[in-house]
């Protein structure tokens, strides 16, 4: 079972923390990360571009000269493609579908896989509690740089907090979620992860 110190605001340690083995302890496999880590961005991925064929473009219904006779070559539609303004042939279409399929033992499998890896590499830190008076960005950010972390911080508190949010948004290099959010790209995105003592049994309570 991995043990971890326990921090205060001050930077200072006032104990350990036992962690749950089968969320903190697992031993990573990189094929299965990197499966979670592909379906999590593909199944984000937003289908915007959108080309419109001849049969969707605008006008064109009338056949623009008559097949014989002028010399020129025959068309049947303005809106064919070899025209200006006409329909685009194998362009992108909104119908297309990224999504990738990952069982969900897998993929919460890869999570405990990275959370694991931070404890190991001694990225992961555990704070026993913040004050939230004052409510300023300036005191989040001397209690930041009083633990042992690494430039960009995933902070992760217990529930929903309007104030711990006011606190944080403005630091660009700290994302605040909570418990139920954590995922595996933010995980393997920022280099250090900062559990709020209370986020650690609400994370424990969702997956066990």
């Amino acid at each position: 079972m991995p043990k971890i110190s326990v921090y205060n605001q001050e930077g200072k340690t006032v104990g350990e923390l036992n962690l749950n083995d089968a969320l903190f302890g697992v031993k990573a496999n990189t094929a299965l990360v990197h499966e979670a880590v592909v379906a999590q961005r593909a199944n984000a991925r937003q289908v915007l571009a959108h080309t419109k064929t001849r049969g969707e473009v605008r006008g064109g219904g009338r056949k623009p000269w008559k097949q014989k006779g002028t010399g020129r070559a025959r068309q049947g539609s303005i809106r064919s493609p070899q025209w200006i303004g006409g329909g685009v042939v194998f362009g992108p279409s909104k119908d297309r579908n990224f999504s990738v399929k990952i069982n969900r033992k897998a993929k919460r499998q890869a999570l405990f896989m990275a959370l694991s890896d931070k404890i190991v590499s001694e990225k992961l830190v555990v704070l026993d509690s913040v004050s939230t008076e004052p409510t300023k960005t300036k005191f989040m950010a001397e209690v930041l740089k009083k633990l042992p972390i690494d430039r960009t911080v995933l902070f992760i508190a217990p529930a929903s907090s309007p104030l711990l949010m006011r606190m944080v948004r403005n630091l660009p290099h700290v994302k605040l979620v909570t418990a139920n959010s954590v995922n595996l790209l933010d995980v393997l995105s920022y280099r250090s992860i900062v559990f709020l003592k209370d986020a650690v049994e609400a994370f424990d309570k969702i997956y066990t």
